[in-house]
């Protein structure tokens, strides 16, 4: 099966070029303020496009899922997109799992405080998980400010260390954008904006 994986978009999804695939995943920041009329512009655009499965995660950013959780699963997500939060989902028999919690930062949405306020997110995480959506990378992989500084989650890393997941994707640190490999596990920082929130990083395309 063919992924096509993009994160970090801030409401500039419709000026990327997206190569074919089987499954295109989104791991958060899908609008720059989180609110409502570009959420619906991203929803609009997502369910519109030519993938057999359409999957994402809210990012920091996407502040309107976190505060209408319960209104967004029913009746703001499209047919034939599937939203993840803290939940996953079996396609073909690939497990994939999403979750758009990261380490405190500014008060930001979905931000949880590191140690035990944010991993009880990652202990829900299922042992047999294949691919992992996160919207924050795990720490020093992938997670390299500007400044040199590695900001990722010690506690997301201590999990899948113990779960190796085949693909762990997520975004969050723009200027970190690329693919690193350790262990039996593949990370994906699919940022598609710079630092500077201008696009600048292709889509990644892996398969399983």
């Amino acid at each position: 099966m063919k992924f096509v994986a993009i994160s970090d978009t801030h409401g500039k999804h419709r000026q990327l070029v997206l190569p074919e695939g089987d499954v295109i995943l989104h791991a958060g920041d899908v609008s720059s303020k989180g609110q409502k009329n570009e959420i619906e512009d991203f929803l609009e655009w997502y369910s519109g496009l030519n993938f057999r499965h359409k999957i994402f995660i809210a990012g920091n950013h996407d502040f309107y899922f976190e505060s209408n959780q319960s209104v967004n699963t029913e009746t703001l997500i499209p047919g034939g997109i599937i939203y993840l939060n803290d939940s996953g989902v079996e396609l073909e028999g690939i497990k994939i799992w999403g979750s758009p919690v990261s380490p405190w930062f500014f008060d930001w949405a979905f931000n949880r405080k590191r140690g035990a306020d944010i991993s009880k997110h990652w202990e829900l995480i299922p042992a047999e998980t294949d691919i992992l959506i996160t919207h924050g990378p795990p720490y020093g992989i992938g997670d390299k400010t500007v400044r040199g500084q590695n900001v990722g989650c010690e506690d997301l890393l201590e999990k899948i260390s113990g779960i190796n997941p085949k693909v762990h994707l997520f975004g969050h640190i723009h200027e970190d954008y690329g693919s690193f490999t350790q262990n039996n596990t593949t990370f994906y920082n699919a940022s598609c904006l710079n630092v500077n929130y201008a696009i600048a990083n292709p889509p990644i395309v892996f398969e399983i």
